[in-house]
Formats: C-alpha cells, sequence, structure tokens
C-alpha cells in the first residue's frame, strides 16, 4: 500500500492506459476459461459418439479464432503496461536529477555518489518493475484465479474445487514470511551495491595517482573485498527468491494430486464426467501462473517498496538555503557589504569563519588573500548561496541575501573554482556551457581574453578538440584558462576567481588581469590568491588568518604596514627575480 501512496501522483496521471491494460487482462482471463471447457465437451461427444465432424471443424476453428484474437489482446496490454513502466523510471530519473541539482554541498556530505547512483539505476528500476510486471502479476493473481476458480464451480464440482484449493492458505503464509526476509536482504544488498559505486569512481577517477604509487594491487583487494561483499549480498537476495518457486511448485503438486485423485472418484460415482475432469484438471493447471506471479508479485512489491523508500528518502531532503517567501527584486548589485559575518561547516565544530566585513562597491576589485586554510575560499562561497547564512550579515545593495531570490543571485555570479569541473565535449561545449547560444563571435573574445587562442590554435580540431573525461587531454593552466573563458563569455555582474591562475605563468596572468580590468570595468570582481600580484591592482585586499581579517587595505597601504603581507610580497618578488 506504501508503494501505491507514494506513486499515486504518476498512477493518477496514467490511470486511462492502466484501466485499459487491466481491463484487456481481465477479458484475457475470461476468454482462456473457454477452450479447456470446449475440450471437455468434445472429449464427451467422442466417449458418447456423437461428435461429427462439422462440429469437430467448427470447435477447432473456432479455437484458432480465439487464439488470434488472445495474440492481439495480449499485445496490447503488454505494450501499454510496460510503456507506463519505462516511463516511471525516465520520469524518475528526471525528477532526481531536477532535486539534486537544487541541493547545496550539505546533502551531497550526507549521501555518497554512490548511494546517488545506486538510486537513479536500481533502485529506480525496481521501482519500474513493480508498476509494470507487479501490476500484471497482482491483475493475473486477483482476476485469473478468480475466473479460473469460479468457472471451476460453475461448469465442474463445488466439492472438487474445494478439496483442491485446500493448501492455498499454506501458500499465503509461506509468501508473507518470505517477503519480509526478501525486502531486508534488498536494503542490505542496495547499501552494499552504492559503496562499491564509491570504490569503483574513486578507483577510476583516481587511476592515475593510484598508478603512480603503484597501489593497483591493493586497490584491486580492497575493490575485490567490496564486490564479494555485494556478490554475497546479493545471494542471501537470491537464495530467499529462490524459494518462493519451489514452494509454490510444491503446493500445486499437493493440488494437482488431490484434483486427479478425488475426481477420479468422482467420475467412477458418475457425479462429473471423464470430460470435466480432463476440463478441471485444466483448469487447475492455469491456477498454476496466478500463484507463482502471487509470490512473484510479493516478491516484486518488496523490491519496489524498499526501493520507493530510498528514493522518497532522498527526494524528501530539503537544501539548506530556501527562497524567501517574499522574495525582494535587486536589479543590479550595486555593493556587496557583509556585517561581522562568521559560518561553521556543518560537518565541524570550529569556525571557519569570524566577524568578516567588509563593503565593496560596484567596478571595484576585491583581493583575498592569506596561509593555506585561512578561509578564502570559504569566505568566496557565502555569495554562492551554498551554505545558510545567518540573517542580515551578507548584503546585495543594502538588502539582505536571505531576502534575494537564490536564482537572482546566481545570475549575477560567475565563478571559477579551484578545482573545475570539464565535461567530455568539445573545447566550445565546454566554454559555452553557462551561455549554449553564443556566438562564434563572443567566444572567440571570452577564448582571446583569458589568453587560450594560441593553445588552441595548437591543438589538432581547434574549438572542436575533444578535452576528455574531466578534461584529462588538457594541462593544468589549460583547464584554468578554459574555466576563465566559460566564466567570462557570460560577462556578469560579479566574477568570482579562487585561486584560478595558480597554473599560469606570470606573464599569462598579467595579461588575463589586464583583459579583465579593461572588459570589466564597472564590474565587481572578487579574487583569491595564493600570488599577491594577482591582487595588487585591486582597490581593497583583506588578508586572512585562521578565518579572521588580520590585515586590510590597498596594495600600498598594505605594503606600509609591514606584515604578513609585506613579508610575502618581497619574497614572491625575489624569487620571480632569481627565476628571471
Amino acid at each position: 500500500m506504501s508503494f501505491v501512496v507514494r506513486l499515486q501522483w504518476f498512477f493518477k496521471r496514467r490511470w486511462g492506459s492502466y484501466l485499459l491494460a487491466i481491463s484487456l487482462m481481465a477479458c484475457v482471463s475470461l476468454l482462456t476459461t473457454i477452450p479447456p471447457k470446449m475440450i471437455g465437451n468434445t472429449i464427451d461427444l467422442m466417449r458418447k459418439g456423437t461428435l461429427t465432424s462439422t462440429g469437430l471443424s467448427q470447435t477447432v476453428l473456432l479455437l484458432v479464432s480465439l487464439s488470434l484474437l488472445l495474440y492481439v489482446m495480449v499485445y496490447v496490454w503488454i505494450t501499454t503496461l510496460f510503456g507506463n513502466s519505462a516511463l516511471i523510471e525516465k520520469l524518475l530519473r528526471g525528477r532526481l536529477l531536477a532535486h539534486l541539482t537544487k541541493m547545496t554541498p550539505a546533502f551531497f556530505q550526507r549521501n555518497s555518489t554512490g548511494q546517488l547512483m545506486a538510486l537513479a539505476t536500481n533502485d529506480i528500476l525496481a521501482i519500474g518493475q513493480t508498476s509494470g510486471y507487479g501490476v500484471m502479476t497482482l491483475v493475473n493473481t486477483l482476476v485469473g484465479a478468480s475466473v479460473v476458480i469460479v468457472t471451476m464451480i460453475s461448469f465442474i464440482s463445488f466439492k472438487l474445487m474445494l478439496a483442491a484449493l485446500i493448501p492455498l492458505p499454506f501458500l499465503v503464509l509461506v509468501i508473507s514470511k518470505l517477503g519480509k526476509k526478501v525486502r531486508a536482504r534488498f536494503l542490505e544488498a542496495q547499501a552494499s551495491f552504492g559503496k562499491m559505486n564509491d570504490h569503483a569512481l574513486e578507483s577510476i577517477s583516481g587511476i592515475r595517482v593510484i598508478r603512480s604509487y603503484v597501489q593497483e594491487y591493493h586497490d584491486l583487494t580492497a575493490f575485490d573485498k567490496v564486490t564479494t561483499d555485494v556478490m554475497n549480498k546479493n545471494k542471501r537476495v537470491a537464495i530467499m527468491n529462490a524459494l518462493f518457486q519451489p514452494l509454490i511448485s510444491l503446493i500445486v503438486g499437493v493440488s494437482y494430486s488431490i484434483g486427479i485423485g478425488y475426481g477420479s472418484y468422482l467420475v467412477f460415482d458418475d457425479q462429473i464426467t471423464l470430460g470435466q475432469l480432463i476440463s478441471f484438471n485444466i483448469y487447475l493447471g492455469m491456477l498454476i501462473w496466478p500463484m507463482i506471479s502471487f509470490g512473484e508479485f510479493i516478491n516484486v512489491l518488496q523490491r519496489g517498496s524498499a526501493s520507493a523508500d530510498r528514493l522518497e528518502t532522498a527526494l524528501t531532503q530539503q537544501a539548506d538555503v530556501q527562497d524567501a517567501e517574499a522574495p525582494v527584486a535587486v536589479s543590479v548589485p550595486t555593493s556587496i557589504e557583509m556585517k561581522r559575518l562568521s559560518f561553521t561547516y556543518p560537518t565541524s565544530s570550529r569556525p571557519s569563519l569570524e566577524q568578516i566585513s567588509f563593503v565593496l562597491e560596484r567596478g571595484q576589485t576585491f583581493g583575498i588573500v592569506g596561509k593555506t586554510g585561512s578561509g578564502k575560499s570559504t569566505l568566496l562561497k557565502q555569495l554562492l548561496r551554498q551554505y545558510p547564512v545567518d540573517p542580515e550579515k551578507l548584503l546585495f545593495s543594502g538588502i539582505p541575501v536571505e531576502q534575494i531570490a537564490i536564482d537572482q543571485v546566481k545570475r549575477w555570479i560567475a565563478y571559477v573554482p579551484q578545482e573545475h569541473l570539464l565535461l567530455s565535449k568539445s573545447i566550445r561545449d565546454n566554454i559555452a556551457l553557462g551561455k549554449p547560444d553564443a556566438k562564434p563571435e563572443e567566444i572567440a573574445r571570452a577564448v582571446e581574453m583569458a589568453s587560450f587562442t594560441q593553445d588552441i590554435e595548437q591543438m589538432p580540431e581547434g574549438l572542436e578538440t575533444i578535452v576528455g573525461e574531466n578534461g584529462v587531454m588538457l594541462s593544468g593552466g589549460q583547464k584554468q584558462r578554459l574555466a576563465i573563458a566559460r566564466a567570462l563569455l557570460i560577462d556578469s555582474e560579479i566574477l568570482l576567481l579562487d585561486d584560478a591562475l595558480s597554473a599560469v605563468d606570470a606573464r599569462t596572468e598579467s595579461r588575463i588581469l589586464q583583459h579583465i580590468r579593461q572588459e570589466r570595468a564597472g564590474k565587481t570582481t572578487l579574487i583569491t590568491t595564493h600570488r599577491l600580484s594577482a591582487v595588487s591592482h585591486a582597490n581593497w585586499i583583506v588578508v586572512l588568518d585562521d578565518g579572521r581579517i588580520v590585515e586590510e587595505g590597498t596594495h600600498e597601504d598594505l605594503m606600509l604596514y609591514g606584515g604578513w603581507y609585506k613579508e610575502q610580497w618581497d619574497r614572491q618578488q625575489m624569487q620571480a627575480s632569481l627565476e628571471e
């Protein structure tokens, strides 16, 4: 029942096709009761010696016609029912992906990639099987068995039918017990499958590191343990599934024995005819599939319910950052302000930012520097609305960010992270990710601003060169410049560069920054970096240490202070001179 409740939106949407399929299945069940009756009558006529060639020909012709009609009806209900099964898999995968795109990083910390992959593959497949194959087995059980039993009572013998069906209550009891165990073991198998996905994903993405440290054997050994666990847990599921068929066959065999033994007694006692006994045994054979399908239904339903519960758990998780009930409309971010903002990651007990305050006017450049782990990237992420912030601590144009629509904030910002996401597509497609309809001249301009033109010209297919999975065909500097070109293409109001120039040389960095200053005049830029030359032109620079601002001012101001900034600047300039 919980499965139906969770997917009632789909059944309501497709009730017409389900009604058609169930109606045709019911008609097929009714029509299949006709041939056994005709065969029994024919046998009785043969025994009496009254069967004529005309009557036999008519019977054979009617059976052939009925077979053709049943073929058409079965074809229609199968394609209709299993079409719904494929459709719900498509809809659920789309719904899951749409949900994932709205989730914040905290969600992906709670749910591993392997578990989410298992949801999108095995679990949704199990739900699709329940909504297709499960419905078929349920209808066959209820309608098929009911029609056959009623026919046996009406045309054969109530006493014979009752005796033959005595073992059925044991079938219900056995299936109920096995179904609960199947559900529990299936959940364990799905969890282990998710862990296997995690391990495979990590091994494939980190294969170069694994090989460089000669850890192939150890990784294979660890993966063998994971796959062995998956195999063992799936074997436990298979063992429970395997018990269904023998138990059902045993109960059916007992029913056959009762039917033949007691039926023969009734024939000798002239209570039924030989033809009726043969018809009864055919009907009893027709009950085998409904009995088996009932076991299959319980099995599929338990799997589908378990998978629906897992999927529902993921879909009901809400993002940590939500839109306000009545968002305030802000057309342009004329200023960015933080007022004593502090932030602690959900999985940490120690604050990553403490009492951060600054005001940045539109068109200014803001530099953020400091030691590794000082909180530079965390500060930028507050502008991306990836994590909730305290009320009225972060403001755009004087309006608290929690009062502005999340999509509006995202449209203002272009972000170049430290770790670049590149798709296994062409360079052109990767650059145009944020603006798919970009004109060739716009892409060329963004490439030029990112000092990426010469690199592309040296590639075999230019902009159409496929970069490989996660940009495996590109160097670190090329990946960075591609990501910068992608961000510059959309010409956003706010540009966030999170140590985005670390892999390029000083001259390339200087050219890129010069292009950004020229092309983004009047628009806001925030830069985090370890190379201080990248922010020396900034209107305001802050130095972070352990999540706090320890120095701030212009480049000239910080040089006069004589603190960490000046020491780092002098060291980097000396290093640059030695390299030259």
